[in-house]
């Protein structure tokens, strides 16, 4: 299968187009790579270097897939810049899209957010759930959910609204939850906790880009949004869980500056046939073991909001 992957370069095309040239598709990645290029040199893969913006410079003929990973990440990078959040987002995506179509590709897999519940009391946040947007990243990413929807007669699409992930990449996040924390405590000694009653959920890395592999088999019946979240924890109870297996401290601040809690319910991708191998100690466990054999270290391209600021002011 000839797939485009937007944003490969990122956190989770890092670990996923390696995973789909094994099992023997031809990939063409394109990235800003404002934050390094950890991709292995393919005889299947074309990575390029391209803003999504200008992807009609892109010269393909066929496409049989598109994942769609290209985004500003998180809430307070979306603070950053605004506009560059929304034309990224939303706008790049209307533009990749009308692409698409012209290229008659068959299906599209986009990374929305689980955050687009924002706050919710519920036991059980399914995607039938209202949603209630509470920053700037969860409304971009639901503006852009709708743009997607909005082909669907003509492209078979695909909505995964993941958890936050957690788990080991070449390009390394050490600025989401499980990871975090837990490179504080190697490092540190410490785990600091803003809040900690804030309930998140959670996927692994591996996990996430075994959904998007899922996708590009599953029979196009099953197009619609999914959850795609397995263990609903609160951040002190991470940081608890964490402390068990890492010694170290932990320091609770009362800083509820990121409120939103929510537990998702993926009962529904579970339901038509896909299986989660992975948990948050996983995760712990992988991270330990890369940091305890150097192969990860500290690095400032791994902190995605201090990192894109450096690339704003430059810009």
């Amino acid at each position: 299968m000839k797939i485009l992957v937007t944003g490969g370069c990122g956190y989770v095309g890092s670990v996923l187009i390696p995973k789909l040239l094994s099992d023997g598709h031809s990939i063409i990645s394109v990235d800003t790579k404002w934050f390094g290029d950890y991709l292995p040199k393919h005889k299947n893969l074309k990575n390029i270097k391209l803003d999504i913006s200008n992807i009609s410079n892109l010269k393909i003929d066929k496409l049989d897939c598109c994942i769609h990973l290209a985004s500003i990440a998180n809430d307070p990078m979306a603070e950053l810049d605004k506009s560059l959040s929304w034309e990224t987002s939303a706008l790049n995506t209307y533009n990749l899209m009308e692409f698409l179509k012209k290229l008659k590709t068959k299906r599209i897999i986009y990374a929305s957010s689980g955050s687009v519940y924002g706050i919710s009391k519920k036991s059980k946040v399914t995607e039938n759930t209202p949603l209630k947007p509470i920053s700037l990243y969860n409304k971009v990413k639901m503006v852009t959910e709708r743009v997607i929807l909005s082909y669907s007669r003509s492209i078979e699409t695909f909505i995964v609204r993941p958890a936050t992930v957690c788990g080991y990449s070449p390009r390394m996040r050490l600025d989401v939850t499980v990871n975090a924390l837990t490179f504080s405590a190697l490092q540190n000694k410490e785990i600091k906790v803003f809040g900690g009653k804030q309930v998140r959920p959670n996927i692994h890395i591996d996990d996430l880009c075994d959904i998007y592999r899922f996708f590009l088999k599953t029979n196009k019946k099953n197009t619609g949004i999914y959850n795609a979240g397995f263990e609903n924890k609160s951040i002190l109870d991470i940081a608890k869980f964490i402390k068990n297996i890492i010694p170290s401290k932990i320091n609770i601040f009362k800083d509820l500056s990121d409120p939103r809690s929510y537990r998702l319910d993926s009962t529904k991708i579970i339901k038509i046939g896909f299986k989660p191998r992975k948990t948050i100690r996983h995760a712990i466990d992988e991270i330990s073991e890369k940091y305890s054999n150097r192969i990860l270290k500290q690095q400032d391209n791994f902190h995605s909001l201090k990192w894109l600021k450096k690339i704003i002011k430059k810009n």
